[in-house]
């Protein structure tokens, strides 16, 4: 038994690690092969209630501990998360000029809280990986009110938008597993910590079964407007991880966490985006295409990011190794 579940964590670890290239291979085989696709569109709210309930289940009392003991950079991340990427957004789809059902997949991407995958990046970054887990846990439990809110607020110039809806489905697909995620760690820690590492595997399967159900189902209109909200979101993405570094940068944060703070309010939970769009503007079914591309851009733009902040936090590692002591006189 040991040895299998020694196999699945190598398998669990490749998986986290190159999410990016998996998503894209099966995003291709899915546009090819739609009929073996197309029903994960039926499912989308449970696929991404199994990722957050794996969240969940990796939460434990020292992340909150975390929290409380950066209070400066969680607070700068939520609120950059909250303010930054929704701005943008809503930036983009006017300059652009974007249709309705693009526009709001778009401010439903900026509005979403931070993604599981930014505490990946950040890792792999050499970035603060406490503090990105804190930021993404605070911006997760906000978002049955800011999510609602921010979209209700930014996209109702587009659509019309039911917030008491939005609230109801964040919470379910959110919220809920989130906490039952918690309190089964709570309740029996010792015996989640033996599968714990089965989690990420479980989220990469569940998060590529709702994008690849995404571009099944979409698949002609990505071939007419796929460029376009490639390059939307490519935007969107690279200015959320700018200004956060940024806004990081004006407050003095030390590098590691300014790196965990600009990843963190670049990546989103896209996937909740997809899973409200389905859920609540059935009558736009384009506003669930930012999501899906979302999703597979930010891992490799992500990637990128933090192969450029790990190298920066190598030549800091050497600095400090050449440095020598000032003798005692």
């Amino acid at each position: 038994m040991e040895n299998i579940l020694k196999k699945i964590e190598k398998i669990s670890s490749f998986a986290s690690r190159y999410i990016g290239i998996i998503i894209i291979a099966f995003s291709c085989l899915a546009f090819f092969w739609r009929d073996g696709f197309a029903w994960m569109t039926n499912y989308t709210s449970v696929f991404l209630g199994v990722i957050m309930f794996g969240m969940g289940l990796t939460i434990r009392l020292e992340d909150f501990r975390a929290i409380f003991s950066r209070p400066k950079e969680v607070i700068i991340g939520a609120v950059a998360q909250y303010t930054i990427m929704p701005v943008v957004a809503w930036v983009l789809c006017k300059v652009m000029n974007l249709p309705a059902d693009l526009a709001l997949g778009v401010i439903l991407v900026g509005c979403c809280p931070g993604g599981t995958a930014s505490n990946v990046i950040t890792y792999i970054a050499g970035g603060d990986v406490a503090l990105s887990v804190g930021m993404t846990i605070v911006s997760t439990l906000a978002a049955p009110v800011m999510t609602p809110f921010l979209v209700y607020i930014l996209a109702g110039a587009w659509v019309e938008v039911s917030f008491w809806a939005m609230v109801l489905s964040v919470v379910k697909v959110i919220l809920i597993p989130v906490l039952l995620g918690i309190l089964l760690r709570t309740l029996a820690g010792e015996h989640v910590d033996k599968v714990s590492d089965v989690m990420p595997l479980i989220s990469v399967v569940a998060i590529v079964m709702i994008i690849g159900g995404i571009v099944a189902v979409n698949a002609e209109k990505i071939l007419n407007c796929g460029v376009l909200v490639l390059g939307v979101v490519a935007i969107h993405n690279f200015c959320g991880m700018m200004l956060g570094l940024l806004a990081a940068k004006i407050f003095h944060v030390e590098y590691t966490r300014t790196t965990a703070i600009a990843i963190e309010v670049g990546m989103q939970n896209s996937g909740l985006a997809v899973s409200l769009a389905a859920a609540n503007f059935a009558a736009n079914p384009l506003a669930t295409l930012p999501g899906a591309i979302f999703s597979v851009w930010h891992n490799i733009a992500g990637s990128v990011f933090a192969s450029i902040r790990r190298s920066g936090v190598e030549k800091l590692d050497k600095q400090h190794t050449n440095e020598k002591p000032i003798p005692e006189i």
